[in-house]
């Protein structure tokens, strides 16, 4: 038996097992002191554990008042929300193949529990530890946290840790490792977790839910595919659930700009404007914002903006650079089928070009473009689809640091490709088994989205629908699409209290209709801005009459 077949069954025998801790299908109880002495209570978890599984520190926390710092990586990452006092849980798993680091892993414990649990996802390709104490994708900046609510709360570093200056996907050259990554450390800390919630409460968690964006969002939807026991409800934000095919249309994308494909910061913006002036005023009202998106990329075409012969300059793009805005809005064919049949990414859409930057994150030239043209290796200046596609296809398919991605056939890594696809993609479309336990599950796609293409999981949606049948989906999965909105989730109204949609839905049957997405900046006193009704796809918001600022000028057209 080959050391790497037996590190993958040992890790799939270990999952399975852990997976024998079921739910009880129960109304969520009053709730339950941590105890009747928080301290000693908090204090005796130190050093517990199981197995693999090891507590390494436990100990109460002082409250905390929200906090917004002055600068973040997006919006929601600026926001601290309010804390009460609770007992944190610092622990972590040992791994199997000695040579892989151990899954790491926080669990927030409140003094006063409501018999729920949030596990929260990762992003990027993880690496730092999730601590569960922000607020959940979507949240609204003045809500209160999961935690302050009653919850309690727990995420991972899924395995590995990034050091400052490596590139992200070094931890994927030891298998374990990149299984772990793949599924199987998001499996074994909610095992964890939901062991060491009963030793603390003498009760097992009566609703386990599960909230996640970008890699996270991934992350719930192998989490329903793979242990669909697991969890009564999940929120996949923006969710990268073809990430194979992702990592190599990203890679391609970032080729079609090398040289005179580049298009500089002053040329995104008359693409932006470009896009705007013919699509803005098609949903009803020019209000710098393009609501029918899927629309707008039937109407929009880049060759429109093709300098004249013999001209040149940022107030049109020349034959590369159209060239190369066809190639991120078209499809990336695979010339064989990935994991559930899959043949291909689907190309991005339009608007958002110009999005302003958050920190690393924003439109076009934080995603896609970069403030340089591609270089090899990556540099920190070039777009983020740059850094982890090129990076993934050297270190993840290639298996080599050093390999020049200019030279990648997809046809020569067929084998390996298809083995990432198995362990990484989560596109298998039967739910059955979810749905039959009772989960319930959200999906929210924006539709000005440069970190990963919107039509991958409306793509995957329709699939599910397809394989399981509208109506039947319907009973347990919703799709909803936010038009403007970044991958981060800037640019447009985009704020939502999804985790208490998914509660009510769980646990009171209020199966959820058209919802109202907010817009607001990470500023005191927090004000909401403007206004937009969040339609269940394929609809979208169809300006009316009153204030354009507000959800209620507008209808959800189908």
């Amino acid at each position: 038996m080959s050391t790497k077949f037996a590190v993958s069954r040992a890790i799939t025998t270990t999952v399975f097992l852990c997976g024998l801790f079921a739910l009880p299908a129960l109304a969520v109880a009053a709730e339950r002191p941590l105890g009747a002495d928080p301290v000693a209570a908090c204090a005796a978890l130190s050093g517990a554990g199981s197995g693999a599984i090891k507590v390494d520190t436990a100990a109460l926390t002082e409250p905390k008042p929200l906090t917004v710092a002055p600068g973040g990586p997006t919006p929601a990452a600026r926001i601290s929300p309010a804390t009460p006092q609770f007992c944190r849980v610092l622990g972590h798993i040992d791994p199997i193949d000695p040579k892989a680091p151990p899954i790491r892993f926080q669990l927030n414990l409140p003094l006063q529990w409501n018999g729920r649990s949030v596990q929260y996802g990762g992003g990027g390709f993880n690496g730092v530890l999730i601590t569960g104490l922000s607020l959940p994708p979507a949240a609204p900046f003045d809500s209160a946290s999961p935690l302050a609510r009653g919850f309690a709360t727990y995420g991972t570093d899924s395995g590995h840790e990034t050091k400052p200056g490596e590139p992200p996907q070094l931890f994927a050259a030891n298998d374990e490792a990149f299984v772990n990554f793949a599924h199987a450390s998001y499996k074994k800390v909610r095992d964890a977790a939901a062991m060491l919630m009963e030793r603390a409460y003498g009760a097992k968690p009566e609703r386990m839910y599960f909230v996640g964006s970008s890699e996270g969002g991934r992350e719930g939807l192998t989490m329903a595919q793979r242990y669909p026991a697991d969890f009564d409800g999940i929120f996949a934000r923006v969710p990268v659930i073809n990430w194979v095919g992702l990592q190599h249309a990203g890679t391609r994308a970032g080729l079609a700009t090398w040289g005179e494909g580049w298009i500089r910061p002053a040329q995104v913006k008359l693409v932006h404007d470009a896009v705007l002036a013919a699509c803005d005023a098609q949903d009803g009202v020019a209000d710098a914002l393009v609501e029918d998106a899927v629309g707008c990329k039937a109407r929009f075409d880049p060759a429109k903006l093709l300098c004249a012969s013999g001209t040149s300059g940022d107030a049109c793009l020349s034959e590369a650079q159209v060239n190369a805005i066809r190639t991120l809005l078209s499809p990336y064919k695979f010339p064989f089928a990935l994991a559930n049949g899959v043949t291909e990414y689907p190309g991005w859409g339009v608007s958002g070009e110009g999005t302003k930057s958050y920190g690393p994150t924003g439109g076009w030239s934080a995603w896609w473009l970069g403030s340089a043209p591609p270089a090899l290796p990556p540099v920190p200046a070039n777009g983020i689809a740059w850094v982890y596609g090129a990076g993934g296809i050297a270190h993840i398919f290639a298996r080599d640091p050093n390999f020049d991605v200019r030279k990648y056939r997809v046809e020569d890594f067929a084998e390996r490709v298809r083995e990432v696809s198995a362990l990484m993609d989560s596109t298998n479309p039967d739910l059955s088994a979810f749905k039959a336990r009772g989960g319930k599950l959200i999906m929210l796609e924006y539709m000005a989205d440069y970190a990963q293409s919107p039509y991958a999981g409306i793509g995957y949606f329709e699939q599910v629908q397809k394989r399981m049948g509208e109506a039947a989906t319907a009973e347990f999965a919703r799709l909803y699409a936010a038009p403007g909105v970044d991958h981060v989730g800037s640019g447009a109204p985009s704020s939502v209290d999804m985790l208490s949609v998914l509660v009510d839905w769980v646990e009171k049957g209020r199966a959820p209709d058209d919802l109202t997405v907010v817009e607001q900046q990470p500023i005191l006193p927090i004000t909401v801005d403007r206004s937009l009704p969040l339609c269940r796809w394929p609809a979208w918001p169809q300006y009316k009459a009153g204030d354009s600022k507000s959800a209620a000028s507008f209808v959800c057209a189908r």
